[in-house]
């Protein structure tokens, strides 16, 4: 079971944290979109999912060649209301950082 400072771990890696925040936002994203909004390659977001599905923060599901992403309903009550609260501080950022990055590719 996912521990605060566990989270609070997860969450200090920065992009860890705008990948968590543009979930949060959007609800889904597939990792074509997640890799053009944090300006990563897709190597490195790849490593930073890992972590954040062994902590159960994030769901996936394939489609075709692609893997799309979401936070998962199933974490702990505090863990969302803690996103949720970083989100209200970061949601205009989050926002402009996803309307900069529309990708095509997927």
């Amino acid at each position: 079971m996912l521990q605060p400072v566990q989270l609070f771990k997860i969450l200090s890696d920065e992009t860890r944290l705008a990948i968590i925040m543009l979930l949060r936002e959007s609800g889904e994203l597939c990792v074509c979109d997640i890799c053009a909004a944090t300006t990563e390659s897709q190597p490195k977001i790849s490593r930073h999912m890992a972590i954040l599905r062994e902590a159960e923060l994030v769901l996936d599901r394939r489609e075709g060649k692609w893997i799309h992403y979401r936070l998962s309903p199933h974490m702990p009550a505090w863990a969302g209301e803690t996103i949720t609260t970083a989100w209200h501080c970061l949601r205009d950022d989050v926002r402009e950082r996803l309307e900069k990055s529309a990708c095509t590719s997927c």
